[in-house]
């Protein structure tokens, strides 16, 4: 169970209208995803993540955006164990990067899902070409394709035509839930799988979540608001645990698309203490003050939990808020407990500054400047 040291005041009346605004807006489909799994769908992840992990030594994940971080936080955070491991791609532009993936798969057995709604992304199209080529040339078409799992729209869009065509094993991108909020979907639950994750955990978390975490999501988004709207316009959010910095990556991405809009929202950024203690906590203690610090709590060792009582105390004497939001357990279900807490507090928050949690306008600006420049030379 997620709780919280803090008790903003909230307008109860305003935080139930937002409440229903997000169940009937079309893109909530993740409010319900905990219990509303599709069951055949999640016996198809497991028994094809069991094939994976008997036929190859290396998962290629393909993915950009909420398409790889939200499973990526989980993986590096839990570090669980599987004969198969994940590699990354198609989540930047950069040859050497690709090049680095390709070399470390080297002549290793393996497999790609590729997670795209479109299949048109220009980063993980063109690793997923890469890949491809090298499946084939490795394992003849036959096989290459039967060792392609597409995650992608249920109905339409480039990589769905293609997956149609070649055979590939697909799984659903659910027209109801964006990338960022998709980590308990298929497009996280194969590769979580496949990495050794208890995927039957982690749900079991987030589905306890749904009736314990209303209350403390609703003190955070209006804690939020109430900060920012007395000048605080950069959230830090603080973790003492190392593993846990793509989890901060995830948390990044799921605020400031969700929130950053008209001019409005937080900045988010984040710390690992008590590496960061080092170098940032001196900005931290001494530096603007218009900042706060949300501490993402874990049970831990008693050395670390003199760490976290030093900080929030320094920290705030410094003159900077800090907000604490305690996590049950260090596994499956308080990673699952987390993911909705945080999902349904940045969607409430989102709409406490009057933007749409669930769109993205902004991304497309460099792309379409992208495209220009390409289509130029």
């Amino acid at each position: 169970m997620i709780t919280v040291n803090f008790s903003p005041k909230v307008d109860l009346e305003k935080a139930n209208k937002i409440l229903h605004e997000i169940a009937r807006n079309r893109m909530g489909g993740w409010l319900r995803l905990p219990r509303g799994m599709d069951m055949g769908e999640f016996v198809r992840i497991k028994e094809a993540a069991k094939k994976i992990q008997d036929e190859s030594e290396y998962l290629v994940c393909i993915g950009i955006g909420g398409s790889y971080l939200g499973h990526r936080a989980i993986i590096e955070a839990l570090r669980p164990k599987s004969e198969t491991k994940i590699i990354y791609a198609g989540n930047s532009l950069s040859r050497r990067e690709l090049d680095r993936a390709l070399e470390k798969v080297g002549d290793h057995d393996f497999s790609i899902n590729v997670i795209s709604k479109s299949g048109t992304t220009l980063e993980p199209a063109m690793a997923f070409g890469e890949f491809k080529k090298k499946l084939i040339e490795k394992y003849g078409e036959t096989e290459a394709f039967s060792r392609i799992y597409a995650t992608t729209d249920r109905h339409q869009g480039a990589l769905h035509d293609e997956a149609e065509a070649a055979g590939y094993t697909r799984f659903v991108v659910p027209d109801t839930i964006g990338g960022r909020y998709s980590v308990l979907s298929a497009v996280g639950l194969l590769p979580m799988a496949v990495a050794g994750v208890n995927i039957d955990k982690l749900l079991e978390g987030a589905s306890a979540a749904v009736e314990t975490t209303v209350e403390p999501a609703t003190k955070y988004a209006f804690m939020r608001y109430d900060l920012a709207t007395k000048g605080y316009d950069t959230e830090v959010f603080a973790s003492f645990e190392p593993a846990t910095m793509y989890f901060n990556e995830w948390l990044k991405q799921l605020f400031g698309e969700s929130e950053g809009k008209n001019q409005q929202g937080v900045f988010p950024a984040s710390v690992i203490y008590s590496t960061d203690l080092h170098s940032l906590g001196q900005f931290m203690q001494e530096g603007r003050r218009n900042l706060w610090e949300t501490i993402i709590d874990f049970p831990t060792d008693e050395i670390n939990e003199k760490v976290v009582a030093a900080v929030r105390i320094a920290h705030a004497q410094g003159g900077i808020p800090v907000l604490d939001i305690g996590v049950s357990s260090y596994d499956e279900v308080g990673f699952g407990e987390l993911i909705y807490f945080f999902e349904l507090a940045c969607a409430m928050s989102a709409k406490l500054f009057g933007v749409n949690p669930f769109d993205q306008p902004g991304v497309e600006a460099y792309k379409a400047e992208l495209k220009k420049l390409m289509g130029n030379g």
